[in-house]
Order: structure tokens, then C-alpha cells, then sequence
């Protein structure tokens, strides 16, 4: 028996999910991380930590299992995007905290780009909305605090690197300093069209190409990881998160579209080879591939998904367990009237408002617990409708069905409601770990475990199809009202 291991890096922890050749999952190990918020709207990590609970992870799978490393045919990684890290490359050690993708510090930087004039330059260039969620206005910001001058980036002294690129330093004793196509397209340094990076944006943000890392296929041979016993493992699929979960959903053909409920939403529909840049607020980026020819998706970033219940327990208490969240929701035979936007960070796709923060409308004396926490799971669904919206707007294709993943799709309320709500049916896979699911598919077709996407697809099962029943008119009724406190939260209204 020979395996393939996925170190699946997220934002609040860092998993090692080991899968065997028909894709079963053999073990699952789960560290921790910890995020900072030194001011208001800001998000930080400690990239050790990142390496350390990510490294601890894969040893602690293999301990617990007992798997020799001679019988892994590959690891894989896949990682919470944007996030942003820059090191020293002679020691090895961050120059400053990783800056979350969440982090809102550079909104101001962000609407100076707007205000002169090169939103549609850099929308062109890059599929991408300028907004302090992607990596550029990050990493300008960390050289601003620690090489003003850009001395040392210059010089190649200092690397830049999203968590991927972090993780592949550290897994290959710091002997590769590369990304793939996903990740970087990502970062709104990166042009889609020419598979480069963009010297006009570089210049702009005068960031030095010198620290950026080569670029690659997510289904490629990047290096060899030192798993200690001169044991070498080679790391062949590499994939941001969400570009990760469509190709673990096999939405290999263009129209086809998943939802991951995670910390935040990410719903992609692939979209071809040939990109569309979006009118209607979303961004266009380059989904997970096997060939130097780049797959294009269209995708809505929802900042808070998941994270609403996460408040719901954490912060208000008033949930002692996330799954407690279904059971008061069905309390109820509709929302009577409340609705709860999440813009705790502001609002992502479609609307793009950094300043925007979250709201509650509808309340009244009678309203009580259990229209709270109905509200944080419907406005989850809402989110993801205004998205596909946007989407449908932009592409000549039907969505027929979503394709669901995440934490959240556990959730069988949500669910529900998210097909009733988007009138399409909504389907649940058997293994909801697509996003680590789809990161070793990728390293496997690189290996020759699977020789075809045909063969990968083969082994996919579902869970369960989640079928539209409400009311047209009562759907409609709901949408208008959630529409209403969007219009009501937004500060960047004409």
C-alpha cells in the first residue's frame, strides 16, 4: 500500500490528512493556530507557528499510523490564500508576521490605487479587484516597515511567499522558492494572460521581482521534502484552497461550480481556458490544473462564512457548540423578518466595501436566540446567492447544481435553505475534506498514482442532493429582505 499525504493549511489550523490510492482517508491530524489582532481590522499570524503546526501534523499522522515515509508516493499542499509572508533568506526567518488574508490594514492604500485611476488596469492584468484582502498592498506594506528602500529585496536577501511558497521552503531545507499558477493569481502581482509577473504593477507598488518565487502548474514535480532518516518525499500538487475544493469537487468542465463553507465562502465556476473579467464584482483567477495551459474560474470570496457561528458561540455565547446551530434554527418556520449581515471585515464579492461592518435588522421584543442564530445561517446562504447571481450574470453557462464542501456543509439546515434560496439542487460528497481531497489528486497525476482525470473522477460518491422546496413567492420575499439590509450596511452606496 502506498499513500499520499495533503498538508492542508488554513486559517485557524493545520491539518495532515493521509489518503490512500482510492482516495479513502486513512488518518487525519489537526494542530491548532493562533491569529493576532494588534489594531482594528488587523490580522496577523507567526509564520513559525504556521511551519511548526503544519510539520507537527504530518510527524503526528505518521506516528500515529504507523506509516513509514518509504511508502508516501507524494505530499501535496494546500493553503489559505493571500496570506502574506516575507523572510529572510540567509536565516531563514520572518521579517514580520504573516499578514491574514483577512487583514483590512491596507484599505486605505488600496482606494489611493482606485482613486488614481488604475482599477481597470489592474482588473485586466490580473482578474483581480483591487482590495487589501489580495497579497500586493501586503507585502508593500511589510517592505515599508522593515526595507524602506528595498536594499535587501532587491538583492534577492529578502523572500516573499504566500503559505504555500513558506511551506515549500521550509518542507525542502529552503532549496525551492516557488508557487504555482493558483497562488499566484492571487496575489494582484501576477498576469493571468502571460503567466508572469506583471513589471508594470511591480513597479507601482515598487516591489522588487528579485524576491518573488517561480511559478509552476499545481500539478508539478516542485521538490523534494526531508522527512528526516535521508527520507525524501517529492511535493508534486500545490493549490490554493478553494481552486483546491473545485478540483476535489472534479469541476473539471466549464459551468461547473462548487461552495466551500469554511471560515469564510468561496463559491467557483469553472469557466474554460479562456478567461471572462468580471463587471459584476467578482474576480477571475486560474483554477487548478495538470498542464501549462491554465483553466480559468470565476470566483466570489465571501469574507465571513462560517465564522458567524463561530461568533455566535465564541464572542456572544449564545451557542455552546457550533452544531447546536441547526437545531435552534429549525426552532423556527422562518427568519419573522430578521436579518444578519456579517461584515465584520467588511463586505467581499459582490459588493467589495472595505468599511462596511456588520448589522442586524428586524429585531423586536420577541425576538430571541434562536432568530440569531437563524439569521447568521441564512445570511451564509444569502451571501452565496448575491455571488451566484453575479455569476450568472457573467457567464453564458447554467449552473444546474452546486457542489458543496466545509465545515458548514455539515449542516443540514443550511443546506436546505441554500437550495431553497438558490432554487438549484445543492450536493453534499461523501468526504467533505475536497479542499486536501483535490490537492492530492493533483500531486498523484503528477506521480502516475491516477493516469487520467477520468480515473480521479471515478471515485467520488455522494453524500446526499438537497432539492429546492420552498415557495417561489416566499423565496423572492426573503431575497428582497436580505437585499434591503445589504442596502442599508454598505457605506460606498452612490
Amino acid at each position: 500500500m502506498a499513500y499520499i499525504i495533503a498538508l492542508d493549511q488554513g486559517t485557524t489550523s493545520s491539518r495532515a490528512i493521509i489518503f490512500d490510492h482510492e482516495q479513502n482517508i486513512v488518518d487525519i491530524r489537526q494542530n491548532e493556530t493562533r491569529q493576532y489582532f494588534p489594531q482594528s481590522g488587523w490580522v496577523e499570524q507567526d509564520p513559525q507557528d504556521i511551519w511548526a503546526s503544519t510539520f507537527g501534523a504530518l510527524q503526528e499522522t505518521l506516528a500515529a499510523t504507523g506509516i513509514s515515509p518509504e511508502t508516501i508516493d507524494a505530499l501535496a499542499i494546500t493553503n489559505q490564500r493571500e496570506t502574506t509572508i516575507v523572510w529572510d533568506k540567509a536565516s531563514g526567518k520572518p521579517v514580520y508576521n504573516a499578514i491574514v488574508w483577512q487583514c483590512r490594514r491596507t484599505a486605505d492604500r488600496c482606494q489611493d490605487l482606485v482613486d488614481k485611476g488604475y482599477k481597470e488596469q489592474i482588473a485586466e492584468k490580473t482578474g483581480l479587484v483591487i482590495d487589501p484582502y489580495f497579497s500586493a498592498t501586503k507585502l508593500a506594506w511589510i517592505l515599508d516597515e522593515v526595507d524602506p528602500d528595498r536594499t535587501r529585496a532587491k538583492a534577492g536577501d529578502l523572500l516573499f511567499g504566500t503559505v504555500d511558497t513558506w511551506l515549500l521552503w521550509k518542507l525542502t531545507d529552503g532549496q525551492v522558492h516557488a508557487t504555482d499558477y493558483t497562488n499566484a493569481s492571487r496575489t494582484m502581482l501576477f498576469n493571468i494572460h502571460s503567466l508572469t509577473w506583471d513589471q508594470d504593477i511591480l513597479d507601482l507598488l515598487d516591489i522588487p521581482q528579485a524576491m518573488l518565487p517561480e511559478v509552476h502548474p499545481s500539478s508539478y514535480p516542485f521538490g523534494q521534502a526531508h522527512l528526516g532518516r535521508n527520507v525524501m518525499v517529492p511535493v508534486a500538487g500545490m493549490a490554493g484552497d478553494q481552486q483546491a475544493a473545485l478540483f476535489g469537487q472534479t469541476c473539471f468542465s466549464p459551468g461547473e461550480a462548487k461552495n466551500t463553507y469554511g471560515t469564510g465562502c468561496f463559491l467557483l465556476m469553472n469557466i474554460g481556458h479562456e478567461p471572462i473579467i468580471s463587471r459584476h464584482g467578482l474576480v477571475t483567477t486560474i483554477a487548478a490544473g495538470t498542464s501549462d495551459q491554465p483553466t480559468y474560474a470565476l470566483e466570489g470570496s465571501i469574507f465571513v462564512g462560517g465564522a458567524v457561528i463561530q461568533w455566535l458561540r465564541d464572542i456572544l455565547h449564545i451557542l455552546d457548540e457550533a452544531a447546536d446551530s441547526d437545531f435552534f434554527a429549525t426552532k423556527l418556520e422562518d427568519n419573522e423578518g430578521v436579518y444578519l449581515v456579517p461584515a465584520f471585515v467588511g463586505l467581499g464579492a459582490p459588493y467589495w466595501d472595505s468599511y462596511a461592518r456588520g448589522s442586524m435588522f428586524g429585531l423586536t421584543r420577541g425576538t430571541g436566540r434562536a432568530h440569531i442564530v437563524r439569521a447568521a445561517l441564512e445570511a451564509i446562504a444569502y451571501q452565496t446567492h448575491d455571488v451566484l447571481e453575479a455569476m450568472v450574470a457573467e457567464s453564458p453557462v447554467e449552473i444546474k447544481t452546486l457542489q458543496v464542501d466545509g465545515g458548514a456543509a455539515e449542516n443540514d439546515f443550511l443546506m436546505q435553505f441554500q437550495a431553497d434560496i438558490l432554487n438549484v439542487p445543492v450536493v453534499r460528497p461523501q468526504i467533505l475534506e475536497t479542499t486536501a481531497l483535490g490537492a492530492a489528486m493533483l500531486a498523484g497525476l503528477a506521480v502516475g498514482v491516477w493516469q487520467d482525470l477520468a480515473e480521479v473522477a471515478r471515485h467520488r460518491q455522494v453524500d446526499q442532493t438537497f432539492k429546492p422546496a420552498m415557495d417561489g413567492n416566499k423565496r423572492q420575499k426573503n431575497i428582497d429582505g436580505w437585499k434591503e439590509a445589504i442596502r442599508r450596511t454598505l457605506t460606498n452606496q452612490a
